[in-house]
């Protein structure tokens, strides 16, 4: 399971619901939810 960093929990998190997506600059994020808080969780992955 993909994990984050959640600005409302400030502490690594599981992803929920998990979605990989490609940025405008063609780098690829995870997108998804917090599993403790269901705040919205962006990380950064790297180039595509």
């Amino acid at each position: 399971m993909a994990q984050g960093r959640c600005m409302k929990c400030k502490k690594q998190v599981d992803i929920k619901d998990a979605k990989e997506v490609t940025m405008k600059n063609k780098m690829k994020a995870m997108k998804g939810v917090c599993g403790k808080c269901g705040t919205k969780v962006f990380r950064i992955i790297g180039k595509a």
